[in-house]
């Protein structure tokens, strides 16, 4: 007779910038994949901070490696690596506790994870976990920057709309802006992954890698 594993015990791990942002999405689709691979949720941590916080500031964060540490959990569940950190130091030393803990990070956007079956770090996933919180960061950067021009050109203009902040309603990003934007895609790209390789791992539709491409080609 054949004895029943216990689940295996994962934590999901949701994090908003802002209190007018909801969590409910990310949770219920992490709540879905766990249910779908037989993993039991031991505890939802959940945090309302901007992802360029220290990682003494995030209380969701620390709450999850403080369960991987004691060893209440064998995964960490989040949407994308965007919700871990947009800092790259506060992302890569919480994948670093987590491994030391015998804990992998799965995220859904991608659908990979940083452990092996065997226990073994993923090397396929460490890599695109260095890019994605690296792009994450960038994207980050980008965003303030476009705020700060906004305002700069709200108040030359006198203007105090909204609108007159980041793009202006119905114009496109100029080239070099699209290709900042996808700077993971331009990578992979360049290190010869395919169009639908590209989009697979990125996870950004076809037409979109199609139209980085196009600008590349371009640029070039």
């Amino acid at each position: 007779m054949k004895t029943k594993t216990a689940p295996l015990p994962v934590c999901i791990l949701v994090r908003v910038s802002t209190n007018k942002q909801e969590t409910d999405r990310q949770i219920h689709e992490l709540e879905k994949v766990a249910k779908d691979r037989g993993w039991k949720v031991a505890e939802i941590c959940e945090e309302k901070i901007s992802g360029s916080a220290k990682i003494e500031e995030r209380a969701a964060l620390m709450r999850a490696l403080e369960l991987a540490q004691a060893g209440t959990i064998k995964k960490v569940l989040v949407h994308e690596i965007s919700r871990v950190a947009r800092r790259s130091s506060v992302a890569h030393t919480f994948l670093e506790k987590l491994d030391e803990s015998g804990v992998s990070l799965y995220w859904h956007a991608q659908g990979l994870e940083t452990l092996l079956p065997n226990g073994k770090r993923n090397p396929a996933a460490s890599l695109i976990f260095s890019i994605l919180a690296d792009v994450a960061r960038t994207e980050k950067e980008t965003l303030q920057e476009r705020i700060k021009s906004g305002l700069a050109h709200a108040k030359k203009h006198g203007t105090k709309s909204g609108r007159a902040i980041g793009r202006p309603q119905g114009s496109t990003l100029d080239q070099s802006a699209f290709l900042a934007k996808h700077k993971d895609v331009v990578k992979l790209l360049r290190d010869g992954q395919s169009i639908r390789h590209a989009a697979k791992i990125s996870g950004k539709g076809g037409s979109t890698v199609q139209r980085v491409a196009a600008a590349m080609k371009a640029a070039a």
